[in-house]
This record gives structure tokens, C-alpha cells and sequence, in this order.
């Protein structure tokens, strides 16, 4: 009788091969789009009006301080103003069609090793190209997350001074924060809320269902070097004041990519890692479902990256420049790739 074996496991290869591929092209396709003007890192980025707004970049140390607005329609990039406070490591969220910036780092007098919270707060209006100041927020802090719900701001952890030093810097120690504070729009006033359980920075966050999902980001410290990445997610209820249990786990702890929102799910892109044996920056692109409580792989970004700005409009997902490398290695790879995930039938 004829061994049959050989060629039933080829063909149960070429099975599994057909049925992985036809999954990953349901999810969706990478697309290669108008490359950034001037590529950076530690650039954010938010949709507003149908338009994606990059702001930010980093120089050894010293804030850029850069705003590009991102056309869809003629797939075309344009300069605007410059932030009025030129920062790194804003949070950033939209609301009514404008754009606001919470805290971040500037350059300390003491040199670009030193960087100083800040817990100055921006309005900038896309219609008009300006920026109308706020009322601070009670915490200078920069790396932290954001979230809007109805008409309030939420300020999530973040990096400040440890007490006594005047800026954070290498060698020196950091307080890493779980604290939260309200913004109310309207009065431009804001008010503490109760704090994370799990005090970090960089950390990814997202609204959905009127609760902010934080996943990720760094423990120990803001910079990379000193620090350790964790997997944590956190679900906070603004109505209740309540943060949930720890929820399901990130499949790869990360922290300085991007998250958006999609289709009532958190999208994490990138980031970076260091220890004793490497620095890497991440490929990857993971998505959380709340109603699930469970994570799903989708394709992996093109390139590696931190420090990336990310958006959606419509059904796709632009990450726009960053660094190839996780920071610290003397030198840049900073990359002009504006990559796009455009989701097929089976994104969600």
C-alpha cells in the first residue's frame, strides 16, 4: 500500500498557509502614502475634520516644537504654526473639532539631559492654524495618556520631578504617577480624580463606551534606560470615578507607540524596550476588545518604530514617522514612512 503521509502533510500545510493568509488579508492591507516632511520622533498625532494633525519631534533633547496637517484627499502634507510651547511627551485628544494638548517636557537650563515637566495646557483650532492657552493642569507632568468623555478631559499618570530635583535626568530618580485629573471644557477648570492602580508612562489609551482603557507603558522611570515595560490594562469609569480590576493582559509589554480607537477597540502600534542585552523598537500591532476582555494579533507594521504619531479617519489607521531604533543609541534612525492600515471585512 502507497505512504500517503508526505503528501497529506503538504497538503494540510498548504491548508493552514491558505487559511492564515486569507485571515491577515480579512483584517486588512498595509499601504505605503505620502511620506512625512520632517521626520522625528516622539511625534503625536489625533484626527480632527477628517485630517490627521502631527505634532511635536525631539532633538537631543531640545523640543521641535512641529505641527503638519495630513490631507486624505490629495494625499498631500502642509506645514502650519509651530506649537505655541514647543514641548515633547504631550498627551493629546480631540473634541469639537479642536485639538488639546496637555503637559509634556521642555528643555531644562541645565542642559538636554534634563527634562522639565510642564503642566501647561493648548487649544489649537484647525480652522484657524491657532493656539489659545488654558487653565494648567494641577500637575506638571509629561508621557502621560488622555481621554475625552462627553465634555470632560481626563489626564492619566505620567512623569514628574521626584521631590527635591528640578528636572528629571540620568542617574537621578523620577516619580512616575497614577494620577488623574478632569477637565471640564466648559469652565476650563479641572478637579483630581482617583488615581490608577498601577502608577506608569507611556503609556496607550482609549475611549470606548464612555470608559478610557489604558494599556501599557513603563514603570520605574520616564526614561527607557532606567526603566521596565509592563503588559498592565486598566478600564476607568468617569461616571463612577471606578477603576475595574486588572484586565486581560497586553500581548507584548511596550511603551512609546501609539494607540488609537477603531470600531469600539484599542489599537497599540509600536513602541520600544530596553535591558542589559538589547534596545529594540516594535513592529507590532495589537487590538483589545473591552466586550471580550481578550487581545487580537492583527499585521505586523512594516517597520519598527517609537516614538510614532498615529490616527484614524474612516477605515484606516495612519502611523507616521518615529525612531527604527528604541532611544538612547546615539544615533537617529528616524523615518519618513507614513504607513497605513486600511481595514478589510474582518478588522473587527
Amino acid at each position: 500500500m502507497k505512504n500517503n503521509s508526505p503528501r497529506l502533510l503538504r497538503l494540510a500545510a498548504l491548508v493552514f498557509v491558505m487559511l492564515l493568509t486569507g485571515s491577515v488579508h480579512a483584517q486588512g492591507r498595509w499601504l505605503k502614502l505620502a511620506p512625512f516632511p520632517e521626520p522625528n520622533e516622539e511625534l503625536i498625532g489625533a484626527a480632527a475634520g477628517g485630517k490627521m494633525y502631527v505634532f511635536g519631534g525631539y532633538d537631543a533633547g531640545k523640543p521641535k516644537g512641529i505641527v503638519y496637517e495630513y490631507d486624505p484627499a490629495s494625499d498631500a502634507w502642509t506645514k502650519k504654526k509651530p506649537m505655541a510651547l514647543p514641548a515633547h511627551h504631550m498627551a493629546i485628544v480631540e473634541h469639537g473639532g479642536k485639538l488639546y494638548v496637555f503637559g509634556g517636557f521642555v528643555l531644562s537650563t541645565q542642559g538636554p539631559s534634563a527634562w522639565v515637566p510642564i503642566g501647561t495646557v493648548w487649544q489649537y483650532d484647525p480652522a484657524t492654524d491657532n493656539w489659545k492657552a488654558l487653565a494648567a493642569m494641577p500637575t506638571p507632568r509629561g508621557a502621560s495618556a488622555a481621554g475625552v468623555v462627553g465634555d470632560k478631559i481626563y489626564v492619566i499618570g505620567g512623569a514628574a520631578n521626584a521631590p527635591g530635583e528640578s528636572g528629571l535626568r540620568g542617574g537621578a530618580a523620577q516619580q512616575v504617577l497614577g494620577t488623574v485629573e478632569e477637565y471640564d471644557i466648559a469652565k476650563d477648570e479641572w478637579r483630581s480624580r482617583s488615581p490608577m492602580l498601577v502608577p506608569r508612562n507611556h503609556a496607550g489609551a482609549g475611549v470606548v463606551n464612555n470608559k478610557i482603557i489604558v494599556a501599557g507603558g513603563r514603570i520605574g522611570a520616564a526614561w527607557i534606560t532606567m526603566a521596565s515595560n509592563t503588559d498592565v490594562v486598566e478600564e476607568y469609569d468617569p461616571a463612577a470615578d471606578r477603576w475595574s480590576a486588572l484586565r486581560a493582559r497586553m500581548p507584548t509589554a511596550r511603551s512609546g507607540g501609539a494607540a488609537v480607537v477603531w470600531n469600539g477597540r484599542l489599537l497599540y502600534a509600536g513602541g520600544e524596550f530596553q535591558d542589559s542585552r538589547m534596545m529594540a523598537a516594535f513592529r507590532a500591532l495589537e487590538a483589545y476588545d473591552p466586550v471580550t476582555n481578550a487581545w487580537t494579533l492583527m499585521p505586523s507594521m512594516p517597520l519598527p518604530r517609537h516614538g510614532v504619531a498615529g490616527a484614524v479617519i474612516g477605515n484606516r489607521l495612519h502611523l507616521v514617522s518615529g525612531d527604527l531604533q528604541s532611544a538612547g543609541s546615539g544615533h537617529d534612525m528616524h523615518t519618513d514612512a507614513h504607513d497605513v492600515f486600511e481595514f478589510g471585512s474582518g478588522g473587527k
